[in-house]
């Protein structure tokens, strides 16, 4: 096939494949938008509006490593397909629902299913791509669907609950879905099953401790660090993640290969990545509320106002897969991190006064190019160099790694946040108006939020500066790009 031709396919294959990512991406952020209009039509209490997220945050970050290395060992399409049909089904039950156990169960099969799906986005990337520059662009792809996709799913989640109703933010997965599987098997033919077992053992202290860590710090943003179920949770969660170390040593067929932590640039990389999502996840999370309550914006427009961090995403990650091979991902790392920390800075001076234009959109364009500059090279390092079989596996812990830094990340800040506020609020004047009351103590919220994720960005610089090794990563970029034998291949 001539390679014009050839190449269209593989953009098709890419394009499925950043879909179904960008279909995940979007369910984690439009289902917040759409949380009132479910409570008032379900009836759902305060407990079971949290448990619509975290049924599906548990599922997801719970079930990731086994879905990882599933792919490994059934075939990563096989194991991605049937992630995006339960991930489908669970959304159409979903908007189905007529009470608030089936919407939560449903929420759970789709936080399954997108553990199945996910960590085989990133390995069917790396099995189709060789390594080098176009794998390196399709994984700047893959990285600008998941910063840009929150934006998006706040505009969309306003969209469909003022026009129609909070079960389309369910049903909207249905026709993505259907078309991702019923488009997979043309373009993407199936990768090399491995002959091995699953590690059960392994399997479920890896399972049970990432449900108890993800539980932990879900738990404390809402009910404190020091609740009693939250002290439980991470109790287990030291119990059985080192015990899931302790079995993998010893494992024949591990769930997860801990060669892969040994190598100082990779173990760095996902450092990185960890602190990276800490900083990222305050901007949505806080923004929403200041642009709501100070500039007394809708949803809807709440929404259209992130636009410009997913608008200078998509062009400055297609300059960052140019610039890994001229000044290295050392360099960019530390360069995304300080402008995060600049922009996160920037934002905790934002006040009851500040505007959009002057005070907001500078900041979040630094965002944006910051965004792009720190996370593409790490997730670049990350999956460069692993074995062909164990690719899933890899990419289940990056995906293990930013779920995790993002649930802690939002917990650490919401605990600063609404302590800021608890400050303000002690600082105001007796007898002061409600409204500019309240306004203050939001600001001050705000204000010590983005000063925590300032420092989640500041320690990033730390580790790129001095524990991502210039070395590796040069002798990474001068050698020849692997073909994996039992690599996925794009339908001619």
């Amino acid at each position: 096939m001539p390679t014009a031709r050839l190449a269209g396919r593989t953009g098709i294959a890419l394009t499925i494949i950043v879909v179904c990512q960008l279909m995940i991406v979007l369910d984690m952020m439009i289902v917040q938008i759409a949380l009132p209009d479910m409570k008032s039509s379900l009836g759902l209490s305060t407990a079971s509006m949290s448990w619509v997220i975290n049924a599906y945050t548990l599922a997801f970050g719970g079930l990731l490593l086994l879905g990882g290395r599933a792919g490994d060992i059934l075939g990563r399409r096989r194991v991605f397909l049937i992630g995006v049909a339960v991930f489908t089904l669970a959304s159409f039950v979903g908007g189905l629902a007529t009470e608030d156990w089936q919407l939560l169960a449903a929420r759970a099969v789709q936080g399954a299913g997108g553990a199945m799906a996910a960590p085989n986005t990133l390995a069917l990337i790396m099995s189709i791509f060789e390594e080098g520059p176009k794998r390196a662009r399709a994984i700047a792809m893959y990285s600008v669907v998941g910063g840009s996709g929150a934006a998006i799913g706040l505009i969309l989640g306003g969209v469909l609950t003022d026009v129609a109703s909070w079960r389309w933010v369910m049903f909207v997965n249905v026709p993505i879905g259907v078309a991702v599987f019923l488009l997979t098997p043309l373009f993407i033919s199936e990768t090399e099953k491995h002959s091995r077992r699953f590690d059960l053992a392994g399997a479920l202290t890896s399972t049970a401790g990432m449900v108890a860590l993800v539980y932990g710090v879900t738990h404390a943003s809402e009910s404190g660090w020091t609740d009693t179920s939250t002290l439980v949770a991470f109790a287990l969660a030291v119990f059985l993640l080192p015990s899931f170390v302790a079995i993998e040593r010893t494992a024949r067929q591990p769930v997860v290969n801990l060669k892969l932590f040994l190598d100082r640039t990779r173990a760095s990389s996902y450092i990185a990545m960890l602190l990276i999502q800490g900083s990222m996840i305050g901007m949505l999370f806080f923004l929403t509320q200041y642009v709501q309550q100070i500039f007394d914006y809708s949803p809807l427009t709440a929404g259209l106002c992130f636009l410009p961090v997913a608008a200078v995403l998509v062009p400055v990650a297609g300059m960052v897969t140019k610039l890994v091979a001229q000044v290295g991902s050392k360099v960019l790392v530390i360069a995304g991190a300080v402008l995060l920390t600049g922009a996160n800075w920037w934002l905790s001076r934002l006040d009851e006064g500040s505007s959009y234009w002057a005070d907001l959109l500078p900041p979040m364009l630094i965002f944006g190019v910051g965004m792009a500059l720190a996370t593409i090279p790490p997730t670049m390092l990350a999956l460069s160099g692993v074995a062909p079989e164990e690719s899933g596996s890899a990419s289940s812990v990056l995906n293990a790694i930013q779920q995790v830094g993002g649930s802690l990340g939002l917990a650490v800040l919401v605990t600063v946040f609404t302590e800021g506020g608890q400050w303000a609020a002690n600082d105001v004047t007796p007898g002061q108006d409600p409204s500019t009351l309240s306004d203050r103590i939001l600001v001050g919220s705000v204000e010590w939020g983005f000063l925590a994720a300032t420092c989640f960005a500041a320690a990033t610089i730390v580790v790129a500066l001095f524990f991502l090794s210039r070395r590796q990563e040069q002798e990474r970029a001068a050698g020849a790009p692997e073909q994996a034998p039992g690599a996925a291949s794009v339908h001619m």
